[in-house]
């Protein structure tokens, strides 16, 4: 263990003395105070929080990501490089505590410097503004939605024969990426019913609260400007929405004069009323809302949320600092961050469905691996949850503090303790 902290505090001695915190630093706090004046928002709250939370704060995240990462893609290979890890040795010092002990140097002043650009943020910011817990409806899987929709479509005589004549897996592949996007239709005077979990009192619901909001967005037919009217029922709570303009709503609660069932049922009904039928996707367009704490509490989640993330991607690179030399290291590391980013968008938007092509197919395996093993940064981030006032939640927070903060560093430690070794020779 005093190996470890020796290795730490020589390692965040360097980082100061390099100037790299402090240069860290400075861009962080210009860049949070200058962008948004130079960068206007469109006028509204949201707006003006959506610029300060993820254009400015997500700013500063992602110049950390890679400054961060290039720093910890050189921390040994550049000792190593100079003949200083051999003397480091000579002491009993552990590897795995030399691996360690740089990452959490790294981790460190990252945290330093997000906590600066969060301590401006909550200046600026309305810290006692509410934010909520958000629930989603109940629904099969999207590979079992897939699966039901594969057997349809194989039985009615009337599907294409392109579409029985490809692979069961492919199909039942596309069929479930496009589950998320599948749109319900409730007609002019029809009822649509989703059944919500069950809602945990520790979240501050209780049945005599009438805080609890529902939010739709809309998509309608032919006109963004129909008439959107309907009733909400919850029990024996209901709420009313009527909009000529927008199409996505929040819908507040209050006690119905019909309807004795308790909000602990579950089931939320809306009645379109409308002069035409309402189309939205249950996946991302139906939330019911119960109120949480307060913004303040909020952004402290988001912020250890974003330590842990960056946690993650420095232990990455200085697992490859112990194997490689620093250039290739951060090649390596680099070209790893664009692929996991870039995958989804090239799985998702491949122009052949069916993937006929024999060596696309091969391609977008190894995109679908990479998607699957490495996810991107920006799918962690709970920067946009931070800007829709939706809670981040604490397990998530505990989640990825342990997983991303305390067993991928100590994993990536332990391979980089393999490979040091075996490099120096």
């Amino acid at each position: 263990m005093n190996s470890f902290w020796r290795i730490f505090f020589l390692e965040a001695t360097a980082i100061i003395r390099s100037k790299t915190l402090a240069m860290l630093s400075l861009a962080s706090v210009v860049w949070m105070v200058v962008f948004p004046w130079i960068v206007k928002s469109d006028g509204t709250i949201e707006g003006a929080r959506e610029l300060y939370v993820r254009f400015s704060l997500g700013g500063v995240f992602m110049l950390l990501v890679i400054s961060l990462m290039a720093s910890a893609t050189g921390s040994i290979a550049r000792e190593r490089a100079a003949k200083r890890l051999q003397l480091t040795m000579v002491r009993p010092v552990r590897y795995f505590a030399i691996a360690l002990g740089k990452i959490a140097a790294h981790i460190a002043a990252g945290a330093v410097v997000l906590a600066i650009a969060t301590a401006i943020l909550a200046f600026k910011a309305d810290l006692s503004r509410e934010c909520s817990h958000v629930h989603s409806p109940i629904l099969p899987t999207p590979r079992e939605e897939a699966e039901a929709m594969y057997k349809v479509y194989m039985e009615d005589p009337q599907s294409p024969p392109e579409l029985k004549n490809v692979r069961k897996a492919t199909v039942i592949r596309i069929l479930t990426q496009r589950a998320r996007d599948h749109y319900q239709t409730i007609p002019t005077n029809g009822v649509a019913r989703w059944q919500f979990f069950a809602v945990d009192k520790r979240e501050g619901w209780t049945q005599s609260t009438t805080d609890a909001k529902i939010r739709f967005k809309f998509t309608n037919m032919h006109d963004t400007r129909q008439d959107i009217k309907g009733t909400v029922r919850w029990g024996s709570l209901v709420g009313e929405f009527s909009s000529m303009t927008r199409s996505f709503v929040e819908v507040p609660f209050k006690e119905g004069a019909l309807g004795n069932a308790s909000p602990d049922e579950g089931e939320i009904s809306v009645h379109n009323t409308g002069s035409g039928p309402l189309m939205l996707r249950q996946r991302q367009d139906v939330h019911l809302l119960l109120p949480a704490d307060s913004f303040g509490m909020n952004l402290l989640r988001a912020y250890l949320e974003l330590v842990a993330i960056l946690g993650l991607v420095i232990a990455f690179g200085t697992f490859l600092s112990a194997g490689l030399g620093r250039p290739v290291a951060l090649f390596v590391a680099m070209v790893t961050l664009t692929v996991t980013e870039m995958s989804p968008s090239v799985i998702e938007q491949y122009p052949d469905q069916f993937e006929t092509n024999r060596i696309d197919r091969m391609g977008l395996a190894i995109a679908r691996a990479a998607a699957k093993i490495t996810r991107p940064v920006s799918a962690l981030s709970p920067l946009e949850t931070l800007s829709r006032d939706e809670c981040v939640e604490w397990d998530d927070v505990l989640a990825k503090l342990m997983m991303c903060l305390l067993v991928m560093p100590c994993a990536f430690a332990f391979l980089a303790a393999l490979m040091m070794p075996r490099k120096s020779e």
